[in-house]
């Protein structure tokens, strides 16, 4: 009998065990929010915007959209833009290498092309998604980590370019829908930068445009399937005066404005009426 008993004990042990309710969760201890689950900002046609890549950050101007410089900036000076009513874009090169960036040295020479024609800048090989993904990546979660709601990655039409690699319209899409997913995955909308050609392709997987002067080389008509989808495009020109490009701007639903080649403070945006 002793026996019996013996074997049945740890029996009925086992079975209170696999029968025993999980711990709830511990309310100190809070998953971490899947940056999947949030729902990116998508700006709609028609805002008003400030960009803004030299100089001292001037954040008082009267405009609901930002674009700053991801590297340049820390995450006070984002905070400092959100308290302000403001959506803060982080640009970004993603289309070339950049010497002067902190993390320049990660970069392989295999990477690096000819020069896009700025000091210190050359193409990369966006074919090389094996490498090139880990460094855009660790990019991204820098904007997300600095409280960015948005990426403008810029250089994204190499392929139209003397890179020094044979690029085709197949490799630029794809890169450019990588960068697109990467900044989707850490909760961030992306806008597409130029390659307007590419527009009827990347529509779906853009929040929005950005176009430099559009209205000089005659294409603004190309970036109007944005503005038919809801997305905002954020234009500017450098060498036409606002009476030259605003009534045609403005009738497309482009958010547009003058700039320096500098993209320092000073702006001149159309007029709303």
């Amino acid at each position: 009998m002793r026996r019996l008993l013996v074997l049945f004990v740890p029996l009925l042990l086992l079975a209170a065990a696999c029968t025993t309710p999980p711990a709830p969760d511990r309310p100190d201890r809070p998953d971490r929010p899947d940056p999947k689950a949030v729902e990116p900002w998508r700006p709609a046609p028609g805002l008003a915007w400030q960009w803004q890549l030299s100089g001292r950050l001037d954040p008082t101007i009267d405009v609901p959209v930002y674009d700053i410089d991801g590297f340049d900036h820390p995450a006070s000076a984002v905070a400092d833009l959100h308290r302000r009513g403001r959506k803060v874009i982080c640009y970004l090169s993603t289309g070339a290498w950049e010497e002067f960036r902190p993390d320049a040295d990660q970069f392989p020479e295999e990477l690096l092309g000819r020069s896009n024609g700025w000091p210190g800048e050359r193409w990369l090989d966006i074919r090389r998604t094996d490498l090139l993904a880990p460094l855009m990546a660790a990019r991204l979660d820098m904007c997300r980590a600095k409280g960015f709601d948005a990426v403008e990655p810029d250089n994204m039409d190499g392929y139209t370019n003397r890179t020094g690699f044979p690029l085709t319209a197949a490799d630029q899409l794809a890169y450019n829908r990588l960068i697109a997913r990467l900044a989707h995955e850490r909760g961030m909308s992306v806008g597409l930068k130029n390659d307007l050609d590419q527009i009827p392709q990347l529509l779906p997987d853009f929040d929005f445009a950005v176009d430099e002067q559009c209205a000089e080389y005659e294409e603004c008509e190309l970036l109007v399937p944005f503005v038919k989808a809801g997305k905002a495009v954020f234009h500017v020109e450098y060498e036409l005066p606002l009476s030259e490009f605003c009534p045609g701007t403005r009738k497309l639903g482009l958010s547009s404005m003058l700039k320096r080649y500098d993209l320092g403070v000073w702006r001149r945006p159309c007029p709303q009426t």
